[in-house]
């Protein structure tokens, strides 16, 4: 969790849910609903996405409904995290919850399909070694990041009810 390494998967603005969990494939299991992400404009993205992918977008990602299927399905896939320029809030929680790594990105325009990424979500550094070049965001704060090392919200939550200690504590 505190290095993500993986290929991008670039997008532009404005990618909502409906994209990210079709509402024609709602009522499905989570194993079919996935098998519909984003493939209204990337057609072969859950069939071709490999564990730890990155997924790299413009402004907006996760606008739109509430459904927290629609991080879930990038979560099922292997995504191993997302970078936006800006983010939905709603979505935002809702990837944390799950412990799925989101974090806003304002350089996404220099990502490129393909390009080989680590992403260290506690630092907010990520590293393009693809074209040799590193950046630099907002990281994730210690307790958001205890969360995901947790594996989301319930988790973590579990965690703490039991007593168990966290990384920050």
């Amino acid at each position: 969790m505190d290095q993500i390494n993986g290929r991008a998967w670039t997008f532009g603005d404005n990618i909502d849910t409906d994209l990210l969990a079709p509402g024609h494939a709602m009522k499905k299991p989570l194993e079919q609903l996935a098998t519909h992400c984003l493939e209204a404009i990337e057609p072969g993205f859950a069939t071709s996405v490999q564990r730890g992918d990155i997924v790299v977008a413009g402004r907006g990602f996760g606008i739109g409904s509430s459904r927290e299927q629609a991080a879930q399905a990038l979560l099922f896939l292997g995504v191993g995290a997302v970078l936006a320029k800006s983010l939905a809030r709603i979505f935002y929680r809702n990837c944390l919850n799950i412990g799925l790594p989101v974090l806003v990105f304002p350089e996404a325009d220099r990502i490129q399909r393909g390009d080989q990424l680590t992403v260290e979500p506690a630092t907010g550094r990520v590293v393009n070694h693809t074209r040799g070049e590193e950046y630099h965001c907002e990281p994730i704060p210690g307790f958001l990041m205890d969360m995901l090392r947790d594996g989301g919200l319930i988790p973590h939550l579990h965690k703490r009810l039991h007593g168990e200690p966290t990384e920050t504590t």
